[in-house]
């Protein structure tokens, strides 16, 4: 399956996006380019293979299966000690809304 230039104008027209003819062309060439390998990718047989349980590859699991500890935190004063422009109790940020 080929990703055609028609597939991208639909598609960015779903996302709304305004695309000048120069990127349907490369927009075209990529994701043509990215089917083609999904389609090599399926067509391995991994039959034999066993689902990974753990994102490891060395099978460590100490740090993902170790106990939740509380420790105490940053606390308010320190976490406010190096703030550019810090109120007595927040942080304060530039206005972001009209």
């Amino acid at each position: 399956m080929s990703i055609t230039k028609q597939d991208v104008e639909k598609i960015a027209g779903l996302a709304n996006l305004a695309l000048s003819e120069e990127e349907k062309e490369c927009f075209t060439t990529q994701l043509s380019s990215i089917v083609s390998y999904i389609e090599k990718l399926n067509k391995l047989d991994t039959e034999d293979v066993l689902p990974m349980s753990h994102s490891t590859l060395s099978g460590d699991t100490l740090y993902t299966m170790r106990e939740d500890k509380l420790v105490a935190s940053l606390g308010q004063s320190k976490a406010l000690a190096n703030a550019p422009d810090g109120g007595e109790d927040h942080f304060r940020v530039p206005k972001v809304i009209g």
